[in-house]
């Protein structure tokens, strides 16, 4: 059988000859090339980064408003909740803490909250029943936990803790029992600024003068850390609340519980 000569270029590769692509047919990747892309594309992308924000937040409003539907409570923590040893990571109740009640009560119920919650606005009406059926012999401490999906939550925050600069503890709970009322009757378009005011001034406080605290952003990071110190307790939506008994028992009360089924967790430490 003939053998094939040494030196053709199938057996000397050096002899190969490559197809030759021209400088102006070679793609040109640069950072001005990305640049034009993006103005060219602007509205389009735009759009799709629009679309994609409407989809998650109006996700997250279809499932609070399910679970509320089929009468569930916010979840405050993962599916096993904190243990005790992340409870008594809560920071301790100061006086510069919003107290209703006798601060040295036996028993204290430690709230995460946020205003614009629809879980927040159902259990405030069972704490205020809490305080009606225990007195003196409990205490009801509230502290902010703005969720990032409720828009108007950290400026409404800010605004309570305004409201209570201004016009003191009183003013501070009578804010929040109308802002939780009026969430409840119109949703979310309660939490506008300019009827966060009105509700100010209705409960004693000046509202050029709150306006003035809040638009400052001097109660910013008061709030964010009040946040961060429940999600280091174990919070890690809302309403979350922590009993915390004069004898060292820590106890989560999970979600929006109705008064039902608060009572028996508060009467195993009050009798």
């Amino acid at each position: 059988m003939p053998r094939r000569p040494k030196n053709t270029p199938l057996n000397n590769p050096a002899q190969v000859h490559y197809p030759q692509i021209s400088e102006s047919e070679m793609p040109l990747f640069s950072f001005k090339n990305f640049v034009d892309f993006l103005s060219n594309n602007f509205g389009v992308l735009f759009l799709v980064a629009l679309f994609f924000i409407v989809g998650f937040l109006t996700g997250s409003l279809w499932t609070e408003n399910q679970m509320l539907k089929n009468g569930s409570g916010g979840s405050v923590a993962g599916a096993q909740g904190p243990t005790e040893d992340q409870l008594k990571k809560v920071p301790k109740v100061t006086n510069d803490d919003h107290i209703r009640g006798n601060k040295d009560a036996k028993v204290v119920l430690i709230e995460y909250s946020d205003y614009e919650c629809p879980y927040c606005n159902k259990f405030h009406p069972t704490m205020k029943q809490v305080m009606e059926k225990y007195g003196n012999q409990v205490a009801w401490v509230y502290r902010h936990y703005p969720l990032p999906f409720h828009t108007s939550a950290q400026r409404s925050a800010e605004t309570g803790e305004c409201v209570n600069k201004v016009g003191g503890k009183e003013a501070f709970w009578k804010f929040s029992d109308s802002v939780y009322t009026q969430v409840g009757t119109d949703g979310a378009t309660a939490l506008t600024p300019e009827n966060l005011y009105k509700l100010a001034a209705a409960a004693g406080a000046n509202s050029d003068k709150v306006k003035s605290c809040v638009d400052s952003g001097e109660m910013t990071q008061k709030v964010k850390d009040q946040m961060a110190a429940g999600t280091t307790a174990g919070i890690s939506g809302t309403p979350g609340t922590i009993i915390v008994t004069k004898d060292g028992k820590y106890e989560l009360i999970p979600g929006a519980l109705p008064f039902e089924q608060v009572q028996p967790l508060l009467d195993k430490y009050l009798n």
